[in-house]
């Protein structure tokens, strides 16, 4: 991949994590935040209601990184920082 593409592709990706932090902040009271992204890592933050919720791993691997895997397949791991 090159410096070209992997920086398209952070682009896109933090446009997307912006609209999944608009949905989990309006409906779970939840936050999500583009970190950073190495191929293959993308890193993100878990903030407001997300917090010390018992689902945290749910609303990360459900809803983050299985958005993420649809769209962006060379995003082989997703981790909370």
């Amino acid at each position: 991949m090159t410096t070209t593409e992997a920086t398209d592709i952070e682009t896109q990706l933090r446009h997307l994590i912006k609209n999944l932090n608009a949905y989990i902040e309006q409906y779970h009271g939840g936050t999500v935040d583009f970190i950073s992204f190495n191929v293959p890592v993308l890193e993100v933050k878990l903030g407001g209601a997300c917090l010390n919720c018992p689902l945290l791993p749910s609303t990360l691997h459900g809803w983050v990184a299985g958005t993420v895997h649809q769209f962006f397949p060379e995003v082989e791991v997703v981790e909370a920082k």
